[in-house]
């Protein structure tokens, strides 16, 4: 491990952005519509809505001696698309994705940890630590989530 001039380990982060775009409706059936459009608003839809998401991941580590890397960014890419963005873009997140449990609102606060629990076992075999996963569903709104 490298250190600095104080004798500690260095700590570096490095974040790879994704996109991904896909459909959702927040609703809880047991409520009546109208007590679902008053909590959720646009976001309850009966015929849903879209977002596109941007999608960021950061790894931490201390950059090795010879390559430099904290992880490969090309295996790190490669993560993500297959273990994500193939599984959640263009889809309905309350019908079609597998990792996502039924009944499950897939509100961005609940999207971050699933996709945490999706990459985190696959970072952590290229030496890398996931320290966030940052959604933004909207310019506006987004979440973090860093495993706690």
């Amino acid at each position: 491990m490298q250190k600095n001039n104080v004798d500690t380990e260095i700590m570096v982060y490095l974040t790879r952005k994704e996109r991904f775009n896909a459909a959702h409706k927040l609703w809880v059936e047991e409520w009546s519509e109208e007590k679902n459009k008053a909590l959720f608003g646009k976001c309850s839809n009966k015929n849903w809505h879209g977002h596109n998401y941007d999608l960021y991941i950061t790894v931490k580590g201390t950059p090795d001696p010879t390559t430099g890397f904290i992880m490969n960014v090309k295996d790190l890419s490669k993560i993500i698309k297959e273990f994500v963005i193939d599984k959640l873009d263009h889809s309905n997140l309350n019908l079609d994705v597998e990792f996502i449990p039924k009944g499950t609102q897939p509100t961005t606060e609940n999207l971050v940890i699933l996709i945490w629990q999706q990459i985190a076992p696959h970072i952590q075999k290229h030496n890398a630590i996931l320290h966030c996963v940052k959604l933004y569903e909207t310019e506006n709104i987004y979440a973090e989530y860093f495993g706690e």
